[in-house]
């Protein structure tokens, strides 16, 4: 491949990383699987069996990096497939590529759902203490059930929350992408917020998604704020039920 950072449109970022085409993860709602057609791969059938690696991307992007023209802008990893599924075990192109990152002194922000990015904590940590580097995690359920459900292959979602913790407790900012809430199936209190056996692991977690969306966060109970409560408006019931036509 001659380039490896990509140019975003349309987004908070200008600049994005994808290691690999296609994810072993599985996940039944990802919108990444549209990109397996522009290879002419089915990306219902193939999207988590047939994995594109970019091997030299490491080599590529170093000379990318290393141009007059490279503004060190940040570049967000995995935007269209998770930076540390199964096969970065073996390739290990997304440590070789916050490496480059380090080293052309450019800061990362990373999106997965695997507990694998605690791997690199030695590199983040630099990056971190350095250009700058934050790890999102996407939880799209805290329900084990669900999550086996919706994505099959990625590590159990209190499992992503315990990395999380030690990532930022080596001094690596970390946040959480409650991602997607799909009507219906995610989008009840006892599976947007941690049940109370859970409480320790998560309550500074779910207290900081309060404040995000604007519910009070003066204690750290994680129990879910009486109001606003989300509710379906009567065409979005309609829609689901099959009695509107898009």
């Amino acid at each position: 491949m001659k380039s490896v950072l990509n140019r975003v449109q349309g987004m908070g970022f200008d600049w994005s990383i994808n290691p690999f085409r296609g994810c072993e993860h599985a996940c039944s709602f990802c919108y990444a699987r549209r990109t397996h057609w522009f290879l002419d791969q089915d990306g219902v059938n193939n999207w988590s069996s047939r994995i594109f690696v970019k091997v030299n991307a490491p080599a590529v992007l170093r000379r990318e990096l290393a141009r007059s023209s490279w503004m060190r802008e940040e570049v967000h990893i995995g935007t269209a497939t998770d930076p540390y599924q199964p096969a970065e075990g073996a390739y290990r192109i997304t440590r070789q590529v916050l490496e480059a990152l380090r080293d052309f002194e450019t800061p990362a922000s990373i999106v997965t759902r695997s507990t694998m990015v605690i791997r690199d904590k030695d590199i983040l940590r630099d990056l971190a203490h350095g250009a700058g580097a934050t790890v999102c995690f996407s939880i799209t359920t805290i329900d084990p059930d669900l999550s086996r459900e919706l994505e099959p292959q990625a590590p159990p979602p209190l499992r992503r929350l315990e990395v999380m913790r030690e990532l930022r407790d080596a001094g690596v900012d970390t946040t959480v992408l409650l991602a997607p809430v799909i009507p219906g199936i995610t989008d009840a209190p006892h599976q947007l917020y941690a049940p109370a056996s859970y409480r320790r692991r998560v309550q500074e977690i779910v207290a900081a998604l309060k404040r995000r969306a604007g519910f009070p966060a003066h204690s750290p109970d994680v129990e879910p704020a009486p109001q606003p409560t989300p509710r379906l408006e009567p065409d979005q019931i309609q829609l689901f039920r099959g009695e509107t036509d898009l």
